[in-house]
């Protein structure tokens, strides 16, 4: 045998071996977090489940519920299902008016999204049952993904974060319900314009990647001209001229899967991360904004990759926002299109919700966060 050929057998076992030791920590890791969880005294309360019965498989996941009680003595869970006219916030207010102590979400974030507005500042447990496609919000909480009785497990268990919950207000709207609840993102410009343009049936089959097909679509649309106002978290106010942007976010989280698009945000800091981009040149604008965004994925800083030339990503940090446009612009929340508007107003309320996660507070949070 050939130097050459052992020398290829050997990075062989190497690399299997490497599979078979990353599989085995996983797989403790996975059995310590769950032995940790089962450990904690589990909560004597009345639990209400805000279910999206759209969802695939949503009945057997009901059924798995009820399951999951019976086995644990738990009593019988609360059933409060999402309907055309019938959102999580309004599910939520129904389940803790007929004494639900505690509120799980079983969706995707907008199902995540709506119960939570309901349930912040009320002090009451919040659990997620992620069954959406992108379950972003369940992503940056740590909590298991599909793995039902996992997702329960936390959710019943006491261990808990308060975390901020955004807001976004629509000035100029005429509807009753002007304030809109956020927990990742929300964006006026390109970002909603690319989610109003992606096709749900291919969302369900390829999830997240979808999105990317909206956004080509967009690419070469008219940019965007209005004034910005940001109160900084000392207080202090800045105000802009005219600017020309393709998109304007206000972030809670920065992940989503495989990219930190502000990976300096924090859920439990009291401030919003706000981002101005913009691009020109075409094509090549746009991809110097990829550029821009891998540069933060890698080294963690919201700052622009230095070789980028034709995009421009500006963040600061604040408490409040208020953006006038100049053309009315479609606005979105965690994904949800709430339509066009040109004067808007971001605001945070901190550690506003109470979300049960798999890992314990840290203990300068603890205090702060309820079981």
């Amino acid at each position: 045998m050939s130097v050459g050929w052992i020398i290829v057998i050997a990075i062989v076992a190497v690399a299997a071996l490497a599979a078979i030791v990353a599989a085995a920590v996983a797989t403790y890791r996975r059995r310590r977090l769950i032995t940790t969880i089962e450990q904690r005294d589990k909560a004597t309360a009345t639990y209400a489940f805000i279910l999206n019965p759209s969802k695939p498989g949503a009945e057997d996941i009901r059924n798995q519920i009820i399951a999951f009680f019976k086995a644990r003595d738990l009593g019988s869970p609360m059933f409060v299902d999402t309907q055309l006219d019938k959102d999580g916030k309004a599910c939520a207010l129904e389940a803790m008016d007929r004494g639900a102590d505690a509120i799980v979400a079983v969706g995707g974030d907008g199902t995540v999204r709506t119960a939570a507005s309901a349930v912040a500042g009320t002090d009451r447990p919040f659990g997620i049952i992620p069954i959406g496609t992108g379950n972003l919000f369940a992503r940056n909480m740590g909590i298991p993904l599909g793995d039902i009785d996992a997702a329960l497990q936390v959710a019943i268990s006491h261990g808990s974060r308060k975390v901020d919950m955004g807001r976004m207000t629509l000035l100029d709207s005429d509807e009753p319900q002007r304030r809109h609840a956020f927990l990742i993102i929300a964006g006026i410009g390109f970002d909603a314009a690319m989610i109003d343009d992606t096709d749900p049936a291919l969302k369900k089959n390829i999830s997240w990647l979808a999105y990317f097909v909206g956004g080509v679509k967009n690419l070469f649309t008219p940019k965007y001209r209005g004034t910005f106002t940001i109160c900084g978290p000392d207080g202090k106010e800045q105000k802009s001229r005219t600017t020309a942007f393709r998109t304007f976010m206000a972030g809670n989280c920065g992940q989503i899967p495989g990219f930190a698009l502000m990976p300096e945000a924090s859920y439990d800091d009291g401030i919003l991360d706000f981002e101005l981009i913009d691009t020109t040149g075409g094509i090549i604008g746009w991809a110097n904004l990829f550029g821009d965004v891998l540069h933060q994925t890698i080294t963690r800083k919201a700052e622009q990759n230095p070789l980028s030339t034709n995009s421009s990503v500006d963040q600061i940090q604040g408490s409040r926002a208020e953006i006038r446009l100049e053309k009315p612009a479609l606005a979105q929340v965690d994904g949800d299109i709430l339509g066009k508007t040109a004067h808007i107003e971001f605001t945070v309320e901190h550690r506003a919700l109470c979300v049960r996660v798999p890992e314990p507070a840290a203990p300068a949070a603890a205090a702060t966060a309820t079981a």
